[in-house]
């Protein structure tokens, strides 16, 4: 009986979950290369696995283009003073995914459109204190228009969720920064 219980909670739980397909023929189609091409601000909550808000920032992107490749120069502002950076290093696909690197990334980042839809995994090394831990990302951005991009990331330690990240991305005001709005 509990082998037949806990199948069905497996079961149940992984028909929870979204998958990249659910979006097909959705829109606006989201191209993460059209997107972020020049500035862009979002702001953002940490939320820890019990959901308490843990952090807040604020982070300014610009990205540029050439052909296929691309960078976004992220500069985070967290609500607790400290300041970080993050430099992507894109690369379109024949087939329409991306990769990515960054200083901070182990490996390489993988990331896949579908309509309104993209997912981007990846493994951080996360640096907290004096000790770095390796976490996997589960990154889903969605286009509402063609200024705002909500993003929700999902950060697992060893299969165990242990922080969800919220972004509200607006290109609609490029000349606004962190420090000034």
């Amino acid at each position: 009986m509990k082998f037949k219980t806990i199948c069905f909670l497996l079961f149940f739980l992984s028909a929870c979950s979204a998958d990249l397909s659910d979006y097909k023929g959705t829109g606006p189609v989201f191209d993460i290369k059209e997107y972020f091409s020049g500035s862009v601000i979002a702001r953002g909550i940490v939320q820890n696995s019990s959901n308490k808000v843990t952090r807040r920032f604020c982070v300014e992107i610009k990205g540029t283009w050439n052909g296929d490749k691309g960078m976004l120069a992220e500069k985070f502002y967290f609500h607790d003073g400290e300041i970080s950076y993050r430099n992507w290093q894109l690369i379109k696909l024949a087939d329409g995914s991306y990769e990515g690197t960054a200083e901070d990334v182990i490996g390489v980042a993988v990331g896949v459109h579908q309509g309104l839809a993209f997912q981007f995994n990846y493994v951080l090394a996360l640096t907290v204190d004096d000790s770095t831990y390796h976490v996997t990302m589960d990154d889903w951005m969605y286009q509402l228009d063609d200024y705002r991009v909500v993003n929700k990331t999902s950060m697992n330690k060893l299969g165990i969720n242990v922080a969800n990240i919220s972004l509200f991305f607006d290109k609609k005001n490029p000349l606004s920064t962190c420090n000034s709005s």
